[in-house]
């Protein structure tokens, strides 16, 4: 999956599958199952780190988890978050820090927040070839200004332009966030890059959710999740499984042991 190829899908009408990845193991298995994108969020303060936000994330904490991603990766676009305070300073700033994640993962993309105001942000990356996917709705890195990570952002006008200004910088697709569903499929049919949306209706051209979420793993689930599987009681019945066997003298058994 190159970046063509994930622009040509809205044309073709196939719908794209993203999903989010921090390490090497979970990377390999998204992979293999057919993900179309893997994406490195710096959503990893909070399901990796266990902060609160996602602002304390670091350039080289997302170098650290993307190159993981990325050596795992056969077929996935693998897309690397630009942390908070990595990008807004300059698009000087962007263009060296984007550049570094591109070339210290091997990642094929970078994403930052933003529309109208990053706009010359995201020119500058694009005319660097540092293809870059824009991030608009609901920001995570402004949960300061939002107050609450699930504000649904509905200024239907300030959306449309900010989707509208990040493609016409040269993004290649857009990320939209908490976005009500009749906005999000206005954007889609009004873009020629595909949307990726989450918690944005069924109307985009792709979707992406937090794995741990998906996967039932974390405890998170807003309305806009639906989990695939109960990876927290899994984990909770081996591990409840093991200490017992340990405690009763069941393990290790004569089969698990050497002569």
């Amino acid at each position: 999956m190159t970046v063509p190829d994930f622009v040509q899908a809205k044309s073709e009408g196939r719908r794209l599958a993203m999903l989010t990845a921090y390490d090497f193991l979970t990377a390999s298995i998204l992979d293999a199952a057919g993900v179309d994108s893997l994406l490195v969020g710096d959503s990893l303060g909070m399901v990796v780190q266990g902060r609160e936000s996602t602002l304390p994330v670091t350039l080289e904490q997302m170098i650290y988890h993307g190159e993981m991603v990325s050596r795992a990766a056969k077929r996935a676009l693998v897309i690397v978050d630009l942390p908070f305070m990595t990008y807004q300073v300059s698009a000087k700033q962007a263009v060296r820090n984007a550049g570094r994640i591109l070339k210290e993962t091997g990642c094929a993309a970078v994403k930052l927040e933003g529309g109208e105001q990053q706009a010359k942000t995201i020119a500058a990356l694009a005319a660097c070839d540092l293809p870059v996917v824009a991030h608009v709705g609901m920001r995570p890195q402004s949960i300061r200004k939002y107050g609450r990570m699930s504000a649904i952002q509905r200024d239907e006008q300030q959306l449309l332009a900010d989707a509208k200004a990040a493609e016409a910088a040269g993004a290649f697709a857009v990320v939209l966030e908490l976005i009500p569903q009749s906005i999000a499929k206005q954007i889609t049919e009004e873009l020629s890059i595909p949307t990726i949306g989450i918690g944005a209706g069924p109307h985009c051209d792709g979707q992406v959710l937090v794995t741990p979420d998906m996967l039932g793993l974390s405890g998170f689930k807003p309305r806009f999740v639906k989990q695939y599987g109960d990876l927290q009681g899994a984990i909770t019945s081996a591990a409840t499984a093991y200490i017992n066997d340990i405690r009763d003298g069941e393990f290790p058994a004569a089969e698990h042991s050497h002569d």
